[in-house]
């Protein structure tokens, strides 16, 4: 489906291109029926993404399809001619099944209507009447159905209607899923307010979950564990700092308290690890990154990016699980060289830590949704999804704001006094 927005290769990112590949080489959708359904356009950027990412030979020949072989149907022998007799009583048969027929259409009628309160009229969507049988007249129809041509015609055109906003709605969230293939059904009602205002076509969330339920375009959920945490060991552990209790620590502001935790990411060669640490407040992943280890060393590599970002000099407080690579001498000097207290769990845990494991969720199962071939290309599509993720996802716990937004506002309201949010 052609848009009117023109795209370059840039407004894909690498995760849709293989999720698309994926899908046309398991045989899900043709290279043509993927260009449609997703609005990607020129006539050959899926087959060059075939090429490019496919594991099977996408040659020009390869594309073809083959012709369908036509069936020839036998003729069959011509039957006898009946006598009038014989006309006379197969008529007789077929009027008293068709009054039987319409006695019970007409009791199913009846039972929708006081049982279940149906209204007859909302019956009618599936086609117009005039088609619905050669030679019937609308006029007929809707005198079996008990109802007024007006009440008909007001039905078709209120569908025709809900049909075009129905296909507005739907190419605008696939522009935006282009980049967020995973966004649920209230963030897209946020996100698509204003365009959808502007298209005349504005609606409440029930009806977008009713809109994309019937393109089967809902979000499904997905479940995946894996243990990535080492706590058995014997090196210093360091108290739940954000234990409720007299003494919790709550963050008033952004680069008072970061979470950190570890999570894999399967691909062609084998498992890649991902770190991530994540400011409490703003939600906003303030370093990442991919390693194909579990060595301190890389480990830390994600809480170095996040310090050298560090735009204030507050109170700093580190929050992991109590996983060896935290709490090796190396990880810890790096808090005592910056100044900052340490915070873990209580044994394992993954709920004293459930705003780490949450932003791991929403980067594997929103974004990260193929498997990438090596760790080149799982870096690379880490880095789309963490930018994605900051500036562009609105965040329930933010008041549909972005992490990026609320954490720029936080950290210029520390820098020049100001009330910071509640």
């Amino acid at each position: 489906m052609e848009s009117g927005i023109k795209r370059t290769q840039s407004d894909y990112t690498l995760a849709f291109k293989l999720s698309v590949v994926d899908q046309v080489e398991k045989g899900e959708l043709t290279y043509k029926q993927a260009q449609e359904r997703y609005g990607i356009q020129g006539r050959s950027t899926v087959l060059v993404w075939l090429r490019k990412h496919g594991r099977q030979s996408w040659g020009s020949a390869s594309c073809r399809l083959p012709m369908p072989v036509p069936i020839k149907n036998s003729a069959s022998p011509s039957a006898a001619p009946l006598t009038p007799e014989q006309r006379i009583k197969a008529l007789e048969v077929q009027l008293r099944e068709a009054n039987e027929k319409a006695q019970l259409f007409e009791a199913v009628l009846d039972v929708l209507k006081k049982d279940y309160g149906v209204r007859v009229v909302k019956s009618l969507r599936a086609s117009p009447l005039a088609k619905a049988r050669p030679g019937l007249s609308v006029l007929r129809a809707c005198r079996h159905w008990g109802v007024s041509r007006q009440a008909y015609y007001q039905q078709l055109q209120h569908q025709q209607q809900c049909r075009a906003r129905s296909d507005t709605v739907i190419e605008l969230v696939r522009s935006v899923r282009l980049r967020q293939p995973r966004l649920g059904a209230r963030k897209l009602h946020h996100l698509l307010k204003q365009p959808l205002h502007q298209a005349n076509a504005s609606l409440g969330r029930d009806a977008l979950l009713d809109v994309l339920r019937e393109a089967h375009m809902l979000v499904q959920p997905r479940r995946a564990y894996h243990k990535t945490t080492d706590s058995h060991h014997r090196l210093r552990r360091h108290p739940n700092l954000l234990k409720q209790g007299p003494d919790q620590v709550r963050p008033t502001g952004s680069e008072q308290v970061w979470v950190a935790d570890i999570t894999y990411l399967p691909t062609d060669q084998g498992f890649v690890y991902l770190s991530l640490v994540t400011d409490a407040w703003s939600r906003k992943i303030v370093g990442h990154h991919v390693h194909d280890s579990l060595h301190t060393e890389q480990v830390s590599r994600a809480l170095k990016v996040a310090l050298k970002g560090r735009k204030t000099g507050q109170m700093l407080v580190h929050h992991s699980d109590r996983g060896i690579q935290y709490c090796s001498n190396d990880y810890q000097e790096i808090h005592r060289r910056h100044g900052i207290a340490c915070s873990m769990t209580d044994g394992y845990d993954c709920y004293q830590n459930a705003l780490a494991e949450r932003v791991n969720g929403i980067l594997k199962m929103e974004f990260l949704l193929h498997r990438p071939a090596d760790l080149t290309q799982a870096s690379r599509m880490v880095q789309q999804a963490v930018q994605i993720y900051n500036q562009e996802r609105p965040h329930l716990s933010l008041k549909l704001k972005t992490p990026d937004e609320v954490h720029r506002a936080s950290v210029a309201g520390w820098i020049k006094p100001a009330v910071c949010p509640s």
